[in-house]
């Protein structure tokens, strides 16, 4: 198999050093390995010696640049106009629950909150919580008889009382893809928030947060070869203006550091903007977005490979809608309805007793429902052990699929 034009996976494996034990790792959806270059660079900020932010001798002055320079690597990989409009947290799920804590003071009685389905309960359950305390009701949109969600099923539900809609981009279990820019178009109309968590989609994607029409769209380094960092970044700074989080006494008034509590992880962050620079030499180039686009469209040549031959073993159910992998923007994948991944279940065994015969033919898989609550639910799957997930990313090479695929047609009835 050869990877698309303008895209050399072998230069890029190369950089990854976890990838030398000859497994095959599938595993991308729930963290991908980091190379080279972040390894470093997380060991320099360390063996430069770092100190709090705000100091006048050179350590403090580091911080302040690390975090500068985490600000704007998100807003390049995210296609955001302004750093100013990032917010660094420790993970995907403390940041929402910390903007639910802000949003949540103007809500009242007769407000709606619109969540999904198809989310993560990082998505669901800060806004569900804080909808409770408010009396804020809240319109839970259905996923559709594939497994995807619908726009119109969200769409349907947002109205002059709606305060925020939250919704993925892609579901992190099936890897079925959203139209956000319909949804977020469907909130802006009535004035409401929206919260996209993209923490799964930013993997497979050349992500426009400005295109999406998303207020705030959320994504965690660790998906994308990064380390355990994330980000709230509004596709305009001044949606940030209008919120005002709870804070320490003392703590910054303006500006996106009010809504982060506590000390940066420093060495971590030089770590992420270490990762962008990373993407963008994927396209020989300085711009992360042209990084992902050759990258989504190696990981959609695998994910149909990978989709289109579970297909054929038929002890194998599949799940999720079906159509084309790929990422917006990438080439020929503008239609796609799904990020690279397999969600599956195989007769007669537990998704548990499946990817123990994966790990002992040396391929790294997942079973569960992957928080994905409301979707392991609407695919009748939450209390029997969730799926298989099987998932390929901008590293992979067309061998691993190939071993998972040998060991799954192995495991008949």
């Amino acid at each position: 198999m050869v990877s698309p034009a303008g895209f050399d996976v072998s230069r890029v494996r190369a950089q990854y050093p976890a990838l030398g034990d000859g497994r095959a790792w599938l595993d991308g959806a729930a963290g991908t390995q980091v190379p080279e270059p972040v390894i470093e660079a997380v060991a320099a900020a360390m063996r430069a010696g770092v100190a709090n932010q705000g100091g006048m001798f050179p350590a403090a002055r580091r911080a302040d640049a690390l975090v500068d320079a985490a600000r704007r690597a998100f807003a390049a990989f995210t296609g955001a106009p302004d750093p100013a409009g990032v917010v660094l947290g420790p993970t995907m799920s403390a940041l929402t629950v910390r903007l639910a804590t802000a949003l949540e003071q103007a809500w009242g009685p007769g407000d709606e909150i619109v969540v999904t389905e198809a989310d993560h309960e990082a998505n669901v359950a800060p806004w569900t919580r804080a909808a409770a305390r408010t009396g804020a009701t809240v319109r839970t949109a259905r996923l559709g008889a594939d497994g995807g969600l619908p726009a119109d099923a969200v769409t349907s539900l947002i109205g002059p009382r709606t305060r925020l809609v939250a919704l993925t981009a892609a579901s992190n279990l099936t890897g079925a893809r959203v139209d956000v820019a319909a949804v977020t178009a469907a909130a802006r109309a009535v004035g409401a928030t929206s919260v996209v968590d993209g923490v799964h989609h930013a993997a497979y994607s050349a992500v426009d947060v400005r295109a999406l029409g998303a207020d705030l769209y959320a994504t965690s380094a660790h998906k994308w070869a990064g380390p355990h960092v994330a980000a709230l970044v509004a596709a305009d700074p001044a949606v940030l203006d209008d919120i005002d989080p709870p804070r320490p006494a003392g703590a910054p008034a303006s500006g996106p550091a009010r809504f982060e509590q506590g000390t940066n992880p420093f060495p971590a962050l030089a770590g992420v903007a270490a990762a962008v620079a990373h993407w963008a030499g994927m396209a020989d180039g300085d711009d992360p977005r042209a990084g992902q686009r050759a990258a989504a469209a190696h990981t959609a040549a695998l994910g149909a490979r990978l989709w289109s031959a579970l297909g054929e073993q038929p002890h194998v159910r599949r799940y999720g809608p079906e159509g084309p992998e790929g990422a917006e923007g990438a080439a020929g994948s503008d239609a796609a309805v799904r990020t690279p991944i397999a969600a599956f279940r195989v007769a007669g065994r537990t998704p548990a007793q499946v990817v123990a015969a994966l790990d002992a033919a040396g391929v790294n898989a997942w079973a569960g429902y992957a928080y994905a609550w409301g979707a392991a639910g609407a695919l009748g799957v939450r209390e029997d052990g969730g799926l298989v997930r099987l998932s390929p990313n901008h590293y992979s090479r067309a061998w691993e699929v190939d071993r998972a695929l040998d060991v799954l047609a192995a495991l008949t009835p």
